[in-house]
Parts: structure tokens; sequence; C-alpha cells
């Protein structure tokens, strides 16, 4: 783990009360920075510093920590000794995450207790160090050892989500010799306090492209990054809104699907004009209005997911709203933007007619006729206004197969060669079933995979067991089915071919798209087998955003019928294995799309393929040639800035070193 993550900085309310539980006095600042260290006796100390504030320690023994409302940026710790309470707000939430993941792994990971002698021992080294013991250092970074002790501490025999050998379940026999796959059961609370702080299974760090992104965000600087798919677009943005205080970040994306997956709202419902359609001086009235006016003016930093599906007029509209609200001049009002998507991908909604593919195409055509009406975002000099730097993932993640990986390229930017053709179609006769699961059509009208999976369903023999959602608020269930991909309504029979939607575990291939078969009911529940593991599942809750700030929750299981599925409901999915019949392609980029859900040749069977099925928007083609140029450029001049910042770190370092020499030595 980071040393770096034993430092946090964020709003900090202390107060300390008497033996009545009576507030004594209080401590507050906006801005504190919290940095663990040892002091003199090597006992672990919070140390608080704030701008004009003295430096404050309180020693982390006999310490309770609240951590339910991580995820908007809030904890507690309860000092029970010293009879105070520190509050903690507007943390950035991956940030605070890992800091208590610090403090629980450095408490409980230790040595355990100390016997009297060594108490003894220690009261002594603290009377000899004197005037010395409040000079403090570093902690030091988090060993595997210490990982280790306070996962077994945390978990301790076991855990009802991932039990124990002795607490193994044994489906009952049904006569077959056959070996059991090991079966999870998911939904259930953890009986570990402090679940998301004591999940120490190991982390995905981000590589040092994300991390250039990530740093840039941080600085307060908009920007815009892109990358193919599978490079670890939307991870590195879940990873950026952890990194950010929640005040003034706003989350959005173009689908409700795509803010689902980070945790935001519809980019519609924040900017509080609808589609758009209306002209300017009606976008102004309807922005203006006490709620909207408020969300707008709160906001300091926008992200938008899946910028590709946003066209420039409504860009252009909301820049505009941006400023009319913000009373303020600067590009989108002052607001620092932070944008991702990939142009190559799903284009912007258009009327039909400026959807249908050209009659003749050539990826090297100086035409731009390709989309008709339908405008780009980077096509609009607002764009440029705006976007202080741009970047590119190049790393790709979700294939490893470099075949795979490079047709992919080619597919993306439209050029399919005669030994793509060939491979393609030669995957039309293998079979990719396992065990029972079935390949997931992916068709590109929602229509389509409806009738598909409908008939499926009452094709199967057997009993129909139905699940209803329980949403917050029944009134909004048309809205929440709009912003996520789980059903208000799940009807289920054994056999049926299903698609997980929540991450259970990583290791195991329990993720969101992985694909399963109901084997049976068990208490009502289905019993799912997937490629390794069956998962006997339960129900899951999630939370969306309104524009307003008002969250909706359904509670329901994390399934849904994946005989078929729909390309544009599918972006941002791994799937496990999928069947393609791209002959109703009606956009640029969509056979790219699908083809791209799998993660390997192997995994993929496509039907009747046409190489006039692919094909790549010209206007997106000359953006990337143009994007690709100014990153090269920008990266031609970073080794001289590289070096200049390492030789000012080396002078520091060497600087702080010669301070903390002492002036005299003591023999």
């Amino acid at each position: 783990m980071d040393p770096r993550n034993a430092t946090l900085t964020c709003a900090v309310n202390l107060e300390w009360y008497d033996d009545h539980g009576a507030s004594m006095r209080k401590y507050a600042h906006k801005q504190a920075t919290l940095r663990l260290v040892r002091d003199g006796v090597k006992d672990m100390v919070l140390e608080i510093s704030a701008h004009k504030q003295s430096e404050m320690q309180l020693r982390l023994r006999g310490i309770t920590v609240h951590s339910k409302f991580m995820a908007e940026g809030k904890a507690s710790i309860k000092f029970n000794e010293q009879k105070c309470t520190l509050f903690l707000s507007n943390a950035p939430p991956g940030l605070l995450v890992q800091f208590l993941k610090v403090v629980f792994v450095k408490i409980t990971g230790g040595n355990g207790p100390l016997s009297k002698e060594a108490l003894l021992q220690k009261s002594r080294a603290q009377k000899l160090a004197g005037e010395f013991v409040n000079h403090c250092e570093d902690i030091s970074p988090v060993t595997t050892n210490e990982l280790l002790r306070a996962r077994k501490l945390a978990l301790g025999k076991g855990s009802e989500t991932t039990p124990s050998p002795s607490h193994k379940r044994k489906r009952p026999s049904d006569g077959s010799d056959r070996p059991q796959p090991k079966k999870l059961y998911a939904g259930e609370p953890s009986k570990a306090t402090g679940k998301d702080i004591t999940s120490m299974t190991g982390e995905v760090t981000l590589n040092e492209e994300q991390q250039r992104i990530l740093a840039a965000c941080q600085t307060g600087q908009s920007l815009f990054f892109t990358g193919s798919a599978g490079t670890g677009k939307s991870f590195l943005l879940r990873k950026i809104i952890g990194a950010l205080p929640p005040d003034g970040t706003v989350a959005t994306a173009s689908t409700g699907v795509a803010a689902c997956l980070i945790g935001g709202t519809t980019l519609h419902s924040f900017a509080g004009i609808g589609g758009g359609e209306a002209t300017l001086p009606n976008c102004y009235e309807k922005a203006s209005r006490p709620n909207t006016a408020q969300t707008w003016r709160k906001c300091k930093r926008l992200i938008i997911d899946e910028i590709s599906m946003i066209d420039a007029d409504y860009f252009e509209k909301i820049e505009a709203v941006a400023r009319y609200v913000r009373k303020n001049d600067k590009p989108f009002g002052g607001i620092q933007l932070i944008l991702c998507g990939d142009f190559f991908q799903l284009p912007p909604v258009g009327r039909q007619s400026d959807r249908a593919r050209p009659s003749k195409y050539s990826p090297d055509a100086d035409s731009e006729g390709d989309f008709g009406g339908v405008r780009f975002c980077f096509e609009s000099p607002v764009w440029s206004d705006c976007i202080q730097a741009s970047y590119e993932l190049t790393i790709v993640h979700r294939q490893r197969d470099q075949e795979f990986v490079s047709i992919l390229n080619s597919i993306r930017i439209g050029r399919v060669t005669d030994e793509i053709t060939e491979r393609l179609r030669k995957t039309a006769s293998q079979r990719i079933e396992t065990e029972g699961i079935l390949a997931t059509q992916l068709c590109s009208h929602t229509s389509e995979v409806n009738a598909i999976n409908e008939a499926k369903l009452d094709a199967l023999p057997g009993e129909s067991k139905v699940y209803t959602a329980k949403d917050s608020d029944p009134h909004s269930t048309k809205q929440i089915d709009q912003m996520l991909q789980v059903p208000s309504k799940l009807t289920l029979k054994v056999g049926a071919q299903v698609m997980l939607l929540k991450n259970y575990n990583i290791a195991e291939g329990l993720v969101n798209g992985a694909r399963g078969v109901i084997l049976s009911f068990e208490q009502g529940l289905p019993l799912v087998k997937f490629k390794r593991r069956e998962l006997l599942v339960r129900t899951e809750k999630w939370s969306v955003k309104t524009g307003s700030g008002l969250v909706l929750t359904r509670t329901q299981l994390p399934l849904k019928l994946a005989w078929a599925f729909s390309i544009h409901k599918s972006q941002g999915l791994t799937l496990d294995c999928v069947e393609l019949s791209l002959s109703k392609v009606f956009e640029a980029g969509q056979a790219y799309v699908a083809l791209s859900r799998a993660q390997s040749l192997e995994s993929i069977r496509v039907l009747d393929f046409d190489l006039r099925q692919v094909w790549a928007n010209t206007k997106v083609l000359h953006y990337y040639r143009r994007l690709r140029k100014q990153i090269a450029d920008n990266n031609l001049m970073m080794p001289v800035a590289v070096k200049s910042r390492k030789k000012a770190e080396g002078l520091k370092k060497s600087t702080l070193a010669l301070l903390k020499k002492p002036l005299v030595t003591i023999n």
C-alpha cells in the first residue's frame, strides 16, 4: 500500500467532552491536513495541522471509527482515552478509504498487546526521552505481514460472504459424481465491522498514463481524456471522483447507465434544460429556477463521461448557461471540466437520416457528410476554449490477446483488411458455450433484444419466479429504469441465461457482465452457475442521483436476462461469450463497440461478417490525427519538465535533511 495514503486533507471538526458528555471546547477548520506519525517512543499519533493554527497531536489508542458515510467523504474517529471526537468531512472518498485502511492496518496489524514488562520498559524509555518525546517521524509503509494480520483479525474464522472451510454449505446430492464447484453466498452483510476498510484483497493500481491524468485533474486543469475500449477509462474516472473533494464535484454522463457506473447523474438532469431543444433565452430561464441555479453555482468541477454522445449544439448551450447562471464570463463559468469518452465509439444521437451509413466509404476520404447535421463536441469553438489539455490511454486491459487487440484497433478506425475479414469469419463456426452457459447475442435494437429474451424464457419448461424491485420512490420507477441496468420486474426460470450486474469477486470472474445460467432456486433465491463458481444470488441495493441531488434507491436481484443484449447498453461491460450479427448496424463505431466487449477471439462468434458493416466517421479520424500530434508535441517537452521537477525535489530533500540534523550531538 502506498505510504502516501498516511496523509489526508479535508475539513476537520474536533470536540472535547466532559465526564457527562457535554461539549467543553471545539476546534474547526475548513481545510486541515491529517498525518499519521510515530512519536519519540514509537506510539502512533494523528497529527492535525492547518493554516494559522497550532499543530495538534492525538494518540491513536482506544479509538472507534465510524465509516458508514465514507462514500460521501465523511467519517468520525472517537478518541475514548482523550474524551474527544474528530469529525472529517469533504474528504476525497477514495483517499479517505485509503487513509482509514492505513489506520486500521497499523493498529490491528502490529504485534498485539504489550506485556507488563514491555509496558514498564516503554514507560522508562518515555522518561529518558524527556524533551525529545515530542519529536515525530513519518509512519512506515504498510507491510504484507501487517495486511495479513489485519485481515485475519477483521474476518476471524470466516465471513458469511466468503465462508471458511468449516462453514461451507453443500448442495444436496443429485446422484452425480461430478465435483461440485465452490459456492459463494452473495448479498449478505459481513460480520466484520468496517467492511470496506478491511477488504484487503489487493487493489488494481493506476498505470503511469492514468496517474498523469489523475494528477492533472487534482491541479484544477480542464481536460479531456480518451482511449480505445478496454483501456480503463471508467476505472480511472471512478478513481478521479474518489480523489476529489465531494463538495463542488458533480459526476455526470450522457446516458443513465453510464452515469450509474460512476455513481453520478445524467448531464441532462444536472443541466436543467431538458434535451436542449429550446432557444437559448428559454434555456437561461429554465436553468435559473432556484434548485437548478443553486446546483450550477455550487459546482466547481463538472465530470462528463461518454462525451462522444453529446452533440456540439447541446455542449454550446450548457456552456452558455453556465456563464449566465454563475454570472462568470470565463469558459463554462469558471468550472473545471473533466471530460471522458471515445469518439470512435457511439456518436451523438441525431435524426435517423443523419445516422445513415454513407453509400460510399473510404477511411481516408475528405468527406464531412457522414452524419449530416449532427456535430461532435470537438467541432465546436467552445471545445478549444474550455479544454486546456488532452490525453489518450493506450494500454488495453480487457484483451490480453495481441492479435485481437490489433484487429480491434483496425476496426476502430474503420480499416478492415482481407486477413481481418478471414479471421473474423472463422469464428462463425467455433463453439463458445460452456457448461450450459450460452453466448449472449448483441443486437443493435432494443426491441429485438426484448423479443429474443421473452421468447427464450417462454420456451423453457417449469414455473416462473417473479422478483419485483423495491424502489425508494414508486413514482420514480421509470426514471430509475432509465439509469439502471437492473430491471424493476425480473422473471426467471431454471435454465434461464442471465448476466450478473454487480462486482463480487474479480479474481473469480464474478464481475459486472459475467454470464451464467439458473441451476435451481434455494429458499426462493436463484442459484446461478457461472464459469468457475456457483453463486446464490441475493438482493442488492443501487443508488442513483437526480439533477437536484436527490438520491433514489432500488433493491433487486443483480441479474438480467442475457440471451440477447443491446450494443448501446453493453458499453463498459466485459462479456464472457458473445455472438454477433452485424447486419442491422446503423451507426459508425457500433460494430467496434460490439466486438470490443469480448475478451478474446476464442470467446466470440461473428455471423455473416461483411466489411461494409464496419466504418468510422471521417470527422473523428481527422480529429484524432490532430489530437495525437498535439499529445506527441506535448510529450516532447515533458522530459525537460520532469528533469527540472526532479532537480527541484532533490534540492528540497537535501535541504530538509540538513534542517533535520541535530545542532548538538549528545553521547
